[in-house]
């Protein structure tokens, strides 16, 4: 991942996705062959020179102002993900030197896990790769379909590579874009991540799916939302997820849902919690300490 291509291609996708109609500009001709926005008219609707835009959108971004790039947020009307990942990639762009963040850390702090456990509802813990760390009982029943393959699985490998993931996953498309949107950012915040940049070539060259989406270099957060799951012993679920943000692990962050009272989905978790109260217990694995990572 090149972080001067990836501004490139990000700044151009998104003056593709808007015409003259939609940002209040007159169009001139029956004949536009451009799609999207020109680079002048971005350029116009920022208030800087169009020959400023072209070596902004080639990568040449040393000493740009805070006051341009908002200008060109506002020009090509960039949500918040979309405004954040302009800024990071002009940040990465810009250094002289190499900047790498500190390796995401897949260690679970004993008292995550004692959240996690103590949890009524289906939660797991993962990180900005789409790792699961850790998860509840209920959370891994709920997602019995990607713990087939795996002790240790990673999502974003599961809706693109296993076909389990279009029965579970009601609404695949949305599934799987919101699942490369969210890649796309966390990219940007660490394009010399090698185990990001690693699992990004390995559902390039595997799924022609995640291909198409990747190209499109959309980037969305995933903070909130409605999930709707067929599960293979409950039947259909509407579950409602909020994603926390661990501030004291970096990149990591846990995703919890719940169904509303006395829904279908309610009485369908209830059945799965009675389930997993079934099985025979498992056997919990070693805890990762920070001698294990290497440290001291």
């Amino acid at each position: 991942m090149n972080p001067k291509d990836d501004l490139r291609q990000f700044l151009i996708s998104r003056r593709a996705k808007l015409t003259p109609d939609q940002t209040g500009l007159p169009v001139y001709g029956a004949n536009r062959r451009v799609v999207g926005l020109r680079r002048e008219e971005v350029a116009l609707l920022a208030g800087i020179s169009v020959e400023y835009y072209t070596k902004l959108e080639r990568g040449s971004v040393g000493g740009v102002s805070e006051s341009v790039l908002e200008g060109i947020t506002r020009a090509l009307q960039l949500d918040e993900a979309e405004r954040d990942h302009l800024m990071r990639l002009v940040r990465v762009a810009s250094s002289r030197r190499t900047e790498r963040r500190a390796p995401t850390r897949q260690r679970v702090r004993p008292t995550v896990q004692r959240i996690l456990d103590a949890m009524p509802m289906p939660a797991y813990l993962r990180n900005g790769r789409f790792d699961i760390l850790a998860a509840n009982d209920l959370g891994r029943a709920l997602y019995s379909p990607m713990y087939e393959q795996s002790h240790t699985p990673n999502s974003a490998r599961f809706v693109f590579l296993d076909p389990a993931a279009a029965e579970l996953f009601v609404n695949w498309e949305k599934t799987s874009d919101d699942c490369v949107a969210f890649l796309r950012a966390e990219a940007g915040r660490d394009p010399y991540d090698r185990q990001l940049s690693d699992l990004i070539g390995e559902l390039s060259t595997r799924s022609e799916r995640f291909r198409q989406r990747w190209a499109a270099h959309d980037v969305r957060y995933h903070r909130t939302g409605t999930k709707h799951l067929h599960h293979p012993l409950v039947g259909d679920l509407t579950l409602d997820y909020e994603a926390f943000e661990l501030p004291g692990e970096e990149g990591q962050r846990l995703n919890v849902y719940t169904a509303a009272p006395d829904s279908p989905a309610a009485q369908a978790l209830d059945l799965l919690a009675s389930w997993t109260l079934r099985e025979p217990a498992r056997a919990a694995p070693s805890p990762i300490t920070d001698r294990d990572e290497g440290h001291p």
